[in-house]
């Protein structure tokens, strides 16, 4: 199974089955999923041809506003996919690939969250048990089994990339972008181990730099009320002297 598809919109477009490449003539679903009831969604796209368009409307089959379904997919269906509501607030966009190629990188459609594990699978439309699959990142080989699939564990920032995959003696897939979201924050009535780890560090820097500018400001009001209990006393002084040669004159 793949990881569960991440969606930060609000309002989300959904592919069954999850992947972005199709071979032709395969069935696709696509569901908006929406979280505002936003009303009269529809799923429109946007192909080669440069025309924006609504599902039932010269391709797809509405069951109802909110689905979508593609019976036999071809080239021409390859677009960017999306959820519209009646006010023209947009989901999420999915790139679909309909390919005439005898392989297909199997991956998801939307983004995975961080963490999560993945699996790649490479598929040929006609099946043999003596397949050798590669697999490759962004241009690089980085694996070669005869399973047909990979998986990323925990999968991180750096995952993020172009891959695809070839059959040996069977040809070689489009490429795929795989995009991972970063994993939500942490609540902050809750914070994690690590915010406390890194906080104590820095209230440490931050009493070891302000506590000479704290002393120094103290001893400077110290001197200063100091001087002016000495300025007072010799005030005082003077006074009662001028007192004194008053009465004796």
């Amino acid at each position: 199974m793949h990881a569960t598809p991440f969606c930060l919109m609000l309002s989300c477009l959904q592919v069954s089955p999850d992947r972005s490449q199709f071979f032709r003539y395969d069935s696709i679903s696509l569901r908006c999923e929406d979280q505002l009831n936003s009303t009269g969604l529809k799923v429109k796209r946007n192909t080669s041809e440069g025309w924006t368009t609504t599902c039932g409307f010269g391709w797809g089959s509405s069951s109802s506003d909110s689905t979508c379904i593609i019976g036999n997919t071809y080239p021409s269906d390859s677009g960017v996919y999306w959820c519209e509501s009646g006010d023209r607030k947009r989901s999420n966009n999915v790139n679909i690939t309909i390919t005439d190629r005898a392989v297909l990188l199997d991956s998801p459609a939307l983004p995975v969250l961080e963490g999560a594990t993945v699996i790649l699978r490479c598929k040929a439309e006609m099946d043999s048990s003596d397949h050798r699959f590669n697999f490759y990142k962004d241009g690089c080989p980085i694996s070669n089994n005869s399973t047909g699939e990979i998986t990323i564990h925990s999968a991180s920032k750096s995952d993020e990339g172009l891959y695809k995959c070839s059959i040996s003696g069977g040809g070689e897939s489009l490429g795929s972008w795989l995009t991972v979201e970063a994993s939500l924050p942490p609540s902050p009535a809750a914070p994690s181990a690590a915010s406390s780890s890194v906080s104590v560090p820095r209230l440490m820097c931050h009493l070891l730099v302000g506590t000479p500018y704290l002393l120094s400001t103290i001893l400077l009001g110290l001197i200063y009320r100091d001087r002016n209990r000495a300025a007072q006393m010799v005030a005082e002084r003077r006074g009662s002297n001028d007192v004194i040669m008053e009465i004796i004159v």
